[in-house]
């Protein structure tokens, strides 16, 4: 997105958060190619406004900048881009979408939590984890989920258990950003 274009390590919000929550993310992104190959990735998880969104955004670019494909979704536009795919004049299968969000080395899903929960959520949103657990490639999600509880009430046991498995969790708490730049 427009938005993310320019994130980076020297620049804010990033720059501006504790170090020591960077520090994975470095780490990670040096050893990128390895990272995505073995199939890690991230669960940022906090409150609205403190940076999840930038970080996920800084790994997803640092990916498409060293040649891997990448696809980023908030998780309502997803479940949009799925819905519009049964419709007859649809331009692409629902099992061609399926293929490029399985298949993508990094799958980037913003918002994770934000989706009004249905049976027909929980079983899309299983179905694209599971088949990235299986195969061993790389999500980044974000979330203002914190409690893991609430987690599983809204995306299911079974999707937060791989997503546990796949990610490294990172939990970043404060502020909203956004908020003080008004208040400023």
């Amino acid at each position: 997105p427009k938005r993310f274009r320019g994130v980076g390590f020297d620049r804010k919000p990033i720059v501006d958060m504790d170090k020591g929550l960077l520090t994975p993310v470095r780490s990670f992104v040096r050893k990128l190619d390895k990272n995505l190959d073995e199939g890690h990735g991230f669960w940022f998880f906090g409150d609205v406004g403190t940076g999840k969104t930038s970080l996920a955004m800084l790994v997803s670019k640092s990916a498409l900048e060293g040649g891997r494909s990448v696809a980023i979704y908030s998780m309502p536009r997803l479940l949009a881009d799925i819905k519009e795919t049964y419709e007859d004049r649809s331009e692409s299968s629902y099992m061609q979408l399926f293929d490029r969000l399985v298949g993508v080395d990094l799958l980037h899903i913003d918002d994770l939590g934000a989706e009004k929960r249905t049976e027909w959520v929980l079983e899309q949103l299983y179905s694209i984890i599971n088949e990235r657990w299986q195969e061993q490639r790389s999500v980044i999600v974000t979330t203002n989920l914190i409690d893991v509880d609430d987690l599983r009430d809204q995306i299911g046991p079974r999707t937060v258990s791989r997503l546990h498995e796949m990610c490294e969790l990172i939990p970043i708490m404060g502020r909203d950003r956004r908020m003080q730049q008004d208040a400023a």
